[in-house]
């Protein structure tokens, strides 16, 4: 365990460390030279500049000082307010000579325009002749559950106080009491590990199996089970592994779970969207949409991490855990999950020296914990300060998008990427890995990027306006078609109205996730698929029914309430810099 403090900044240091690809760079003043992709660059040439005096015009004035903006039926109105009489507008991403912007820098200071999602607001303009958008961070509602422990909210209160408390006594945080609020927080629809044990012959005797376990993790009697390993398939045929661990390791998962979470979610950095509380894949494609429109952004690097959950190194995550747990019994435990040997399909049990189980409850934490120092920290402490133009960091898992407005930094970024996931033992898949020009200047479906199952191009809309549109990936289509077709085919023997809801919960389920502003069009073609693989199978029952027409066949599912397409994406304000 790291325990000396000089010993605790040096490993810091070493872990935000990886400059030498992103010096600061002698003249930054001067615009880089235009690497090609097919045009100028983003700040120079006379469809930017003509871009620049039309949203100058459209944007609405900024307040002086003492004074917001508020929006009426006649427009924006300058009100004077006692809150903002001593703000001073600051523009985040905008470094002078290079050196690491403040965190009052970064914050700024909202003008008070709040845009609507589904409108065409008029932009503000930075220094620079960019907007600026801005997020509220979660921070600060973290452990805000009344529901939780009284302990779980004020580690959670500690930890948002002082980013550098190391806590200790954690191990005997893990109690009955904990147990008991994690059991009723498990799923219990699971499947079993490899002693078979399930949650329903283990709630016959609940309180007494929960004082038997907590009274063995107390005295250090417990002992991590054998993960059973299984395999599901892939959207490109392979297979995926997941490791199943049993009931009670399970239980004291999620404990640790909820500790670390209570610990790292105020650590962690709003470009960070994968296994936290409140968040969601669809909300981090929305984020990513917001930035991309209003934000300076010309380039994209698009990336992917190879086998991440079986690559992560136990060295370089333990240390990373001792810079906020100084608790050698609650480390061990975790060391006794990452070693804890894997039951193949074969019988073969295998011994992992590194990654942690996909599938197991607390490898999600984990796996945000090593990203964090591994990239987002990296990213805002040594990239972001030493680019030329602005950078942003969207990430969900391992599976994450960087923006940048010039081609220069993109592509030092793309050049120092593998060396900084080498130092952690990990690797960026090739095949998903690259530079992709994304530009309002140059809108097309060629020049687009794919995440979380969306892909994302810059099109123009129905008034001429280009702007960032979304639908779904051809793979994910093509994916989900095969899965309702076979679903169909395997239950077309169902009575109506069982049919029905069957499947009405897998139409909806599709549309809460890709049911986007500007994806109709593929929701219409997923539910127009549906419909004739219906026809089709149920037209092949045999027997001695008669066969649908088209006309009979729609009045009876428009009578039995097929699920039609529908935008599930809500109206939220948002506010940007101006």
């Amino acid at each position: 365990m790291v325990a000396h403090p000089e010993v605790l900044v040096q490993l810091r240091n070493k872990l935000v460390a990886d400059v030498d690809s992103f010096n600061v760079l002698e003249d930054n003043t001067k615009h880089p030279e235009w690497l090609g992709c097919g045009g100028p660059s983003e700040s120079s040439g006379r469809g930017m500049q003509e871009e620049r005096r039309r949203r100058t015009r459209e944007a609405p004035q900024v307040p002086e000082r003492g004074e917001v903006m508020k929006s009426t039926e006649l427009g924006h109105v300058r009100v004077k307010s006692l809150d903002t009489a001593c703000a001073r507008v600051e523009w985040p991403n905008r470094e002078r000579s290079g050196r690491p912007e403040t965190a009052a820098c970064r914050r700024g200071v909202l003008s008070g325009i709040v845009v609507g999602d589904g409108e065409s607001p008029s932009q503000g303009e930075g220094p620079d002749g960019s907007t600026q958008p801005a997020k509220e961070t979660r921070a600060g509602h973290v452990g805000s559950d009344p529901h939780e422990p009284t302990s779980l909210r004020a580690i959670a209160k500690r930890a948002r106080a002082c980013k550098h408390h190391r806590f200790r006594d954690l191990y005997r945080e893990v109690n009955a009491d904990l147990l008991w609020h994690c059991w009723h927080a498990l799923n219990k629809d699971a499947a079993s590990g490899v002693d078979g044990l399930t949650a329903a012959a283990y709630g016959e005797h609940l309180r007494a199996n929960l004082a038997d376990l907590a009274e063995r993790v107390k005295a250090k009697r417990y002992r991590a089970k054998l993960v059973r390993r299984v395999y599901i398939p892939k959207e490109n045929g392979q297979q995926r592994p997941l490791g199943i661990p049993a009931l009670e390791d399970k239980l004291v998962q999620l404990a640790c779970t909820k500790l670390l979470t209570a610990i790292y979610e105020g650590d962690f950095l709003d470009c960070s969207y994968g296994y936290r509380p409140g968040r969601s894949a669809r909300e981090a494609v929305c984020d990513l949409t917001f930035y991309l429109q209003y934000g300076s952004y010309g380039y994209l690097v698009e990336a992917d991490i190879r086998g991440f959950f079986d690559h992560m190194d136990h060295d370089w995550l333990l240390d990373m855990l001792s810079l906020r747990i100084d608790d050698r019994a609650f480390v061990q435990l975790i060391r006794r999950w990452l070693k804890a040997g894997i039951l193949e399909t074969d019988g073969q049990v295998l011994h992992p020296g590194s990654g942690t189980p996909q599938g197991g409850i607390i490898s999600p934490v984990l796996a945000n914990l090593y990203l964090h120092h591994v990239l987002d920290l990296w990213f805002e402490r040594v990239v972001r300060p030493r680019c030329r133009g602005e950078a942003k960091l969207c990430r969900y898992a391992d599976d994450f998008v960087c923006a940048f407005r010039y081609r220069e930094d993109a592509d030092r970024f793309f050049e120092a990427l593998p060396k900084r996931l080498g130092k952690f033992g990990l690797e960026a898949a090739p095949e998903k890995t690259r530079i992709v020009r994304f530009s309002r200047f140059h809108p097309s479906m060629k020049r687009r990027v794919t995440f979380l199952g969306f892909e994302l191009y810059w099109f123009r809309d129905r008034k001429g306006e280009p702007r960032v549109m979304r639908r779904t990936a051809r793979k994910k289509l093509q994916g989900a078609c095969r899965r309702i077709k076979e679903w169909i085919k395997c239950n077309r023997h169902l009575p109506g109205r069982e049919l029905i809801r069957g499947l009405n919960r897998r139409l909806v389920g599709h549309y809460n996730y890709y049911g986007l502003r500007g994806n109709s069009r593929s929701l219409w073609r997923f539910y127009q698929w549906a419909m004739d693989c219906a026809f089709k199978w149920l037209n092949r029952r045999g027997g001695k029914r008669k066969s649908f027409t088209w006309p009979v066949f729609t009045r009876a599912f428009a009578k039995l309430g097929i699920a039609k397409p529908r935008i599930t994406e809500r109206s939220s304000a948002r506010r940007v810099f101006a």
